[in-house]
């Protein structure tokens, strides 16, 4: 039985991370189902948005699971694992992370991976790969910074001390923070509203930002403006302005 939940309903895919007896830690098994799923939903056109979960009230991912790790025979089968952060960060449509209870390493990663984090007050954050002698290798290194500048993922990333919804809403590490239990509910109704717009627009707007993220503005700028132009010649437009002229809301069917 997988580990790994799917639901695809409404524009909508909800991956949930279903190992709550272990904080919902992932194993090599599930980090290949994981690929396997975000590769389908990437091209699944029914899907405009992904949900990302984790079973039970413990914890969204306490990350890699510690005994699956051990049992690797060398440090090159290592090197050429299934990465399942970045099998999410690979999805080309917008990926929301409903954050609670402990949030940790690979798990973090995951969050990192995604667009938007929605975290409830219960929620702890943390990297702890380097009180383990490590580094983490899903991305936290390269991403964290990058969200909350190089002294701040210093401290996260060389402590490994995890904290809380409230400091992490201040450092920008997550968008929004709700009540106990509403994490999910939030993030969910994000992703139906992102479900109403035009895919070609919603997916070119992931492109062009994470394009900033690698290079200089100059060519950001270039690049902004063919994914413009890509919108306008898949046609969505139209439907935009009309709904604009009629005061109706729009209604995207492709």
């Amino acid at each position: 039985m997988s580990q790994i939940g799917l639901k695809v309903a409404a524009g909508l895919a909800e991956i949930t991370l279903a190992r709550p007896e272990k904080l919902n830690a992932v194993t090599p098994q599930m980090a290949t189902d994981i690929e396997r799923i975000s590769h389908e939903i990437d091209r699944d056109e029914s899907v405009r948005a992904v949900l990302v979960t984790g079973a039970g009230d413990r914890a969204f991912s306490s990350g890699s699971d510690l005994g699956s790790l051990a049992a690797y025979p060398s440090a090159w089968q290592f090197r050429n694992r299934i990465e399942y952060a970045t099998a999410f960060r690979n999805i080309r449509k917008p990926v929301i992370a409903a954050l609670k209870g402990w949030v940790l390493g690979g798990g973090a990663e995951i969050a990192l991976a995604a667009d938007i984090r929605i975290a409830d007050r219960t929620a702890r954050i943390g990297f702890p790969e380097v009180t383990r002698g490590w580094v983490g290798g899903g991305g936290a290194s390269q991403m964290l910074p990058r969200l909350i500048g190089y002294g701040q993922a210093m401290r996260l990333l060389l402590t490994g001390d995890p904290i809380d919804s409230a400091q992490a809403l201040a450092l920008g590490l997550v968008e929004e923070v709700v009540d106990p239990g509403h994490a999910e509910v939030r993030a969910r109704e994000l992703c139906l509203q992102l479900a109403r717009f035009s895919p070609v627009a919603v997916q070119s707007v992931k492109a062009a930002v994470r394009a900033a993220l690698s290079m200089p503005l100059d060519a950001g700028l270039r690049y902004e403006n063919e994914m413009n132009a890509l919108c306008f010649h898949a046609g969505d437009h139209r439907e935009g302005i009309k709904a604009f002229q009629d005061k109706r809301p729009a209604e995207f069917s492709r």
